[in-house]
């Protein structure tokens, strides 16, 4: 029972980690998150694309 209870804890850490991770992203205005050219991009948000 309380191995479950450790294991729910870390995913949600983890979790939480990672949303606010993007929240961040978001608000520092980066559109393409993950990307490493999103600043530079000249995609408009569509990483990859040629345009």
């Amino acid at each position: 029972m309380i191995e479950n209870i450790i294991i729910i804890g870390i995913i949600a850490v983890i979790v939480a980690g990672i949303l606010f991770y993007l929240y961040r992203a978001k608000k520092k205005g980066q559109t393409c998150i993950g990307c490493p050219y999103c600043k530079q991009c000249g995609g408009k948000g569509h990483c990859g694309s040629k345009e």
